[in-house]
């Protein structure tokens, strides 16, 4: 019986999986520069063969585009997995033989991609964020309060997480990109972002929920998020997420990103029923099915920049 019903769920995991694939279309995708996709927090490029940004990639590239995968540190500052990313992208540039990128982050890959654009902005066509904690995470706040500065609980709780990142690094081919889950705390609560956005605050909403500038240095800014929690059933994480959303209170969130707080640039949309994992198409594809598929999202994305001109 036990076989039966893994095998059930496996079968129906594969059935949700096909009809989520959106068909084909010879350049659709075909954007005029490369698209380089830039992993949050706890990310990896690949981690034991499971892509980050689970079947994205693979659909981008089939319809025209040039797609190209990161990894920085899973843990560290947003400045420092910045220049990280930043070196990878005057790589991708040296190869491909483009002038610019197409930037897209998700979570505190967005901040990444900030970062690369307000400090060579002459190297980057377009930003697009996904869920990314522009104000701060209030989850991250919270766990922030708990830990006090130089504390003994801060310091087991570091030493776990950075081993957690270590491992991670590990299985995702491993590198030498440093890991520090303080520095990558403080970069994601209200305060550290604060810091971030005085330095960097190109695209960012002048109101508390407000649009910002869609364009600035040659730069065009986007952003779209999620308000879901638990959004499938078969989906193992969503309980985990539905007990982080916990920390927003009635702001609506995707258990780790409040609604506002996504907002950068040109709102593409704040409230797709999708948590902080289905915006990039996980678990495995167990999103729910009465939204607009992620997959789906980043290849229309794919398309508003290649209509662009980008």
């Amino acid at each position: 019986m036990k076989k039966y019903l893994a095998g059930l769920c496996a079968g129906f995991t594969l059935l949700l999986s096909l009809v989520a694939l959106p068909a084909a279309a010879a350049g659709y995708t075909q954007t005029r520069y490369p698209i380089v996709l830039a992993h949050g927090l706890f990310g990896f490029d690949t981690l034991a063969g499971v892509p980050y940004f689970y079947q994205i990639p693979d659909a981008l590239s089939r319809d025209g585009a040039k797609v190209y995968v990161t990894k920085v540190s899973a843990e560290n500052s947003s400045v420092v997995r910045g220049e990280q990313l930043l070196t990878q992208v005057k790589n991708i540039l040296a190869v491909t033989g483009a002038k610019k990128v197409n930037l897209i982050g998700h979570s505190q890959g967005g901040l990444d991609i900030r970062y690369v654009a307000a400090v060579r902005p002459d190297l980057v066509a377009s930003v697009t964020t996904v869920g990314t904690p522009h104000k701060g995470s209030k989850f991250a706040d919270a766990l922030r309060g708990k830990l006090a500065p130089g504390s003994l609980t801060e310091a087991v709780l570091a030493s776990v997480a950075q081993g957690f990142g270590s491992l991670i690094n590990i299985l995702s081919g491993g590198g030498t990109n440093p890991q520090n889950a303080i520095a990558a705390l403080d970069a994601l609560t209200s305060a550290g972002t604060a810091s971030f956005n005085s330095k960097y605050p190109a695209g960012l909403p002048t109101s508390s929920c407000g649009s910002g500038a869609a364009s600035a240095n040659g730069v065009a800014f986007y952003s779209w998020g999620g308000t879901g929690l638990l959004t499938n059933v078969l989906d193992l994480t969503d309980p985990a997420l539905g007990l982080t959303g916990l920390a927003f209170g009635f702001e609506a969130n995707d258990g780790l990103v409040g609604r506002c707080s996504n907002h950068f640039g040109k709102i593409i949309a704040d409230n797709y029923f999708q948590n902080h994992l289905d915006e990039v198409n996980q678990t495995f594809g167990l999103v729910s099915l009465f939204t607009s598929n992620p997959v789906t999202l980043f290849r229309e994305q794919a398309n508003r920049l290649k209509n662009a001109g980008f």
